[in-house]
């Protein structure tokens, strides 16, 4: 028989490098599989929030490329509000770095990493789980995290069931000396739900889009729109990519057996930004964890413990992760169906300056947002036409000739 390991990690983006890390750190001996060779490209713009921040490694900060100051809300390319703060709230990093360096945290801390390695399935027993690979091996372990993506094994193993998705297309853009540095520009487009960014690196932009599925030829033409808007149609395109990013159901399951699933792979994403780094990063560290725990009780024939501390991982994500994800469709739903009016809250009003700017660093949660009847009410006068009477109070030093507000 082959050996045993204590965790199988699918997958080396955020949510499958913290798990390993933090299991590895409790003790587990760890294995982390991945089908791509690294560094890779990741289709992400790249954000990194307050939430994040507090989640991963102090070293994964070496990876900020650009520190956003100053905000752009826009909608359908028109009424630009530029927001600024004194101190930066959000990161930018390339993915290819900061993941890299996330796997080789988990390697200082005794993971083991396999990388162009492809799981195909995974065979379930009294003992444990066998994963199988393309190459035919048979690897066991007493846990297995499945941090593949939301199209991955582990995902259709466990039996993750999705509420919605959406198809994002990105382009990387060469552009030296760009005029974006501290900048990033959010636009809410004209289909439901849809929107479109920039966000600026160290000589280069990350510029997407995301909108609904079963239309890809629309959202094609919609990137081309915001580049063109942008004045960024002619520069130079180093990569060009799409992704779905889906979102979890109420009732999906976090656990089949002794089969976790963290990240994308379980829909852990938020709908209406559709931010889903933190939620990889929290939800990995909660399953390392989880997995340390249950692996410590497996070896010593504790099945009843075993299962507790699984279980455990799926108490805490819906208790501490699904509520945010849970609000997040609710945002959707209002921005779907009255689009300029959460633009006008968000970009017109001093109390959606404060909230937006709160979400980004992380300190109140997208769960939060319709618990405050001031939220509420805002919701319901900005419904109807006419202009807020709130008035922007300072001017950003970051796109003269829009309108600014200041951040608190």
């Amino acid at each position: 028989m082959p050996e045993i390991w204590d965790v199988i990690v699918v997958g080396a983006g955020p949510a499958g490098s913290t798990a390993a890390r933090i299991a590895a750190q409790a003790g587990a001996r760890v294995l982390i599989l991945d089908r791509a060779r690294f560094p890779r490209y990741k289709t992400c713009g790249g954000g990194i929030t307050g939430f994040s921040l507090r989640a991963m490694p102090d070293a994964a900060r070496a990876t900020f490329e650009s520190e956003i100051t100053d905000f752009g809300l826009s909608r359908r390319g028109r009424d630009r509000m530029m927001l600024h703060a004194d101190e930066p709230f959000l990161g930018m990093v390339q993915r290819e770095r900061f993941d890299q360096l996330l796997v080789d945290g988990a390697v200082a801390a005794g993971a083991v990493f396999r990388d162009g390695v492809a799981v195909r399935g995974f065979d379930e027993g009294a003992d444990g789980v066998v994963v199988r690979t393309a190459d035919r091996e048979a690897l066991r372990a007493r846990v297995v995290i499945g941090a593949d993506g939301s199209s991955g094994r582990s995902s259709g193993y466990v039996g993750v069931e999705f509420a919605g998705s959406d198809l994002g297309l990105e382009v990387e853009l060469s552009v030296p000396e760009h005029k974006w540095a501290g900048t990033a520009l959010f636009d809410w487009g004209a289909d439901p739900g849809a929107y479109a960014w920039l966000f600026p690196k160290h000589d280069t932009l990350t510029i997407g889009v995301i909108q609904r599925t079963g239309l890809p030829d629309a959202t094609r033409a919609y990137l081309e729109l915001w580049l063109r808007q942008l004045g960024l149609a002619g520069a130079t395109r180093l990569r060009e990519s799409g992704h779905l990013t889906r979102w979890r159901s109420r009732r999906s399951p976090l656990r089949r057996g002794s089969v976790l699933v963290a990240g994308e792979a379980a829909g852990l994403l938020e709908p209406w930004t559709r931010e889903g780094i933190s939620f990889a990063l929290r939800s990995g560290a909660m399953a390392g964890a989880a997995a340390a725990s249950a692996t410590t009780a497996a070896r010593t024939g504790d099945t009843s413990a075993r299962d507790a501390a699984l279980e455990g991982y799926v108490d805490a994500v819906r208790g501490g992760l699904a509520p945010t994800i849970e609000t997040g469709a609710v945002m959707l739903r209002w921005l779907e169906v009255s689009p300029s009016s959460l633009h006008r809250f968000l970009a017109h009003t001093a109390l959606g300056r404060r909230l937006f700017l709160a979400l980004c660093r992380g300190s109140t949660r997208v769960a939060d947002l319709v618990d405050n009847p001031l939220v509420r009410l805002a919701s319901r006068r900005l419904g109807g036409r006419g202009r807020p009477r709130t008035r922007p109070r300072a001017r950003s030093r970051a796109e003269p000739g829009a309108r600014a507000g200041t951040l608190p």
